[in-house]
Order: C-alpha cells, then structure tokens, then sequence
C-alpha cells in the first residue's frame, strides 16, 4: 500500500491500525508483525513499530497463513441443561472463553466440550470452533446451544443467520443498566463495527463498516428514587447477533451496563453516588466484576425432531445478589 500524499508524518504502527481499519487488523496485531519482520517500508524492512512514517511511502505487510487451532479435551465441569444426540445446551458460567484465542489457547468452552463429547465433536464447523454455532462474551453468563453433528451444525447456523425472522430462535437477556431509558420499550437499530478508534472494542459505525445491528429492549424494574432512579433492569432480545451488540447498544442510549469495563467507564459518577446511596448494592456490583449481562432465553428448532425447543436460566448469584441488593434501595 501507498500512504496518502497529504498524510501528516506518524508512527508506522498507528498509520498501519488506520489504513487498515476495515480488515480485523488491530494495532497491536499490526504491531507484532513489525516486531517480527513482516513490514517493509520502501523495500527495507522495518522492525520498530514507533518509526516514523511519511506522505507517500509505500508499505508492504506479509500476513502469515493462520495456523488452524486444534484445541485438546480439558475436564473443566460444564452446566448441561439439555443433551441428545444433536445438541447440546448449556448454561455458561461467567469467566468461560468459549473458544480458543489470542491469549485464551486453553481453558475454553471448546475444550470442555471435547473432553465432554468426545471425538464425535471433531471438526463439526471446523477444527478451532467445533460445534460453535453462536458465542457469549467472556464475562456474560447464560444460555448456550452446540451442535454436535453436521446435520445440527447446518441447521442451527442457518437459524442464527436468520436472527429469527422466520423461524422459532429466540434470544433474550437480562441487563442491570445504569439510569433508566426514556422510553420505557424500543428498537434500537444501529449498525455495529469496529471502533475506528481503538481497533479493540466495538462502536456503532455507519458506512460500509458497519453491520446491520438491532437490539429490542423493555424495562423491567427500576431501582431508586422515582424522579432520578440509579438502574434498571432491562429485558433486551436480539434481532441480529454482533459482537458486544447490547452493550455498545445500551450504551449508545446513555444507559451502559453496570460493571462493564469497557463501555460503561464513564459512569464512574454513578458508582460514586451508589456507594453513597447504597453501600450494600455498591458492594455487591464490587464483587460482581464485570458487565451484569445474563443469557436468560434460548428458543431453537431442533435440527431433528422439527419441534420448538425453548431453555430458560435464572441469573447466577452474583448477579441475583445486585439486583436483590439494588431492589433494596426503594
């Protein structure tokens, strides 16, 4: 590639992380490619990530083949709410990657569920996601379905693609929410991308990348004073399936979940004032940890029988105790 020509000069790495926005390349990714010799600027390659880069330098990146993951059975204990010779469904604890990662090679959902399954799992929807069909966030607890033949891969990721609109799948969480929407129900319907600013979260980008995104939500509890409530508890059901899509949603309305460590840290005011109103609900979002997100409906059509299949789960405790704790403020 060729750096513009009216480019202001900067390092090599944030002027890679910039060109190259649309591509899942994040800047960190950009910058260990450079560390290990796979950038070159005008022929020579170049090792410092902080090399100063100007108008008009072309740049050459080899992006090695990605060496396909080939996750070993773990005996980490799993919540089997559902099991056949199809599916299974399973209520993820919080904390649980579910597949292997950057930094995440061990210790997944995918693990215990080879060790589970056993060599019936092996490479149903490929060899680093076997049986994966949709996914939880590493912090959000709840319901999970997993395809463990070909024939329940197909038809579960076909329902999936499709959100719903014109089948049984159903999905719906619980979301502990800072404040209280305005409108008490709604749509949100705002596309979903890339944060152009930092290449490691997610934000509702327009244009071509962004991806159609729609969460619908209705409030459920609100918890404090009746003229200014400190939370609420907010049923959101998604309409499509993209990545943090009810948290960067939430937040776009002004109300990010409790406990989010990436999109909720502008409300430090909030947790301010909770502590000061209540200490015991401020101590039960301490120990909580992370976002209060919680899978509490899974419907699907099973991939045999035809029949509707529906899976609820009650929140785990850490989140039943904010929410008792948050109901005590009056």
């Amino acid at each position: 590639m060729v750096i513009e020509a009216d480019a202001a000069t900067e390092r090599l790495d944030a002027a890679l992380a910039r060109r190259l926005a649309g591509d899942d390349l994040s800047r960190s990714r950009i910058k260990a490619l450079v560390l290990d010799g796979r950038v070159a600027v005008g022929g020579r390659t170049v090792t410092d990530p902080s090399a100063k880069i100007a108008a008009g330098a072309a740049v050459a990146i080899d992006l090695p083949a990605t060496a396909p993951a080939a996750p070993g059975p773990e005996p980490i204990p799993l919540a089997i709410v559902h099991e056949d010779a199809e599916v299974v469904v399973l209520d993820k604890p919080a904390g649980l990657v579910v597949h292997p990662a950057a930094g995440h090679a061990t210790g997944t959902l995918v693990n215990a569920l080879i060790a589970h399954c056993g060599a019936s799992l092996s490479g149903i929807g490929g060899v680093a996601r076997p049986g994966i069909v949709h996914r939880l966030d590493k912090e959000t607890s709840g319901l999970m379905v997993v395809a463990k033949t070909d024939r329940a891969h197909r038809s579960l990721a076909a329902q999936f693609a499709d959100h719903g609109r014109t089948g049984p799948l159903e999905r719906a969480y619980l979301a502990v929410v800072w404040g209280v929407p305005r409108q008490r129900s709604g749509t949100v319907d705002l596309p979903i991308g890339r944060n152009p600013r930092d290449r490691e979260t997610m934000a509702v980008v327009h244009g071509a990348h962004g991806r159609e995104a729609i969460t619908h939500y209705e409030v459920l509890e609100t918890y404090g004073p009746t003229q200014d409530p400190v939370a609420s508890l907010v049923e959101c059901r998604l309409e499509t399936g993209r990545t943090h899509q009810i948290r960067v949603h939430m937040t776009r309305l002004g109300h990010p979940l409790l406990g989010d460590p990436t999109y909720g840290t502008g409300f430090r005011t909030k947790v301010e004032k909770l502590h000061r109103l209540a200490p015991q609900a401020a101590a039960a979002l301490e120990a909580l940890g992370r976002q209060a997100l919680h899978a509490r409906l899974l419907a699907f059509e099973h991939p045999k029988t035809g029949r509707t299949r529906r899976f609820e789960s009650d929140p785990p405790a850490d989140m039943t105790s904010l929410i008792a704790a948050l109901r005590g403020i009056g």
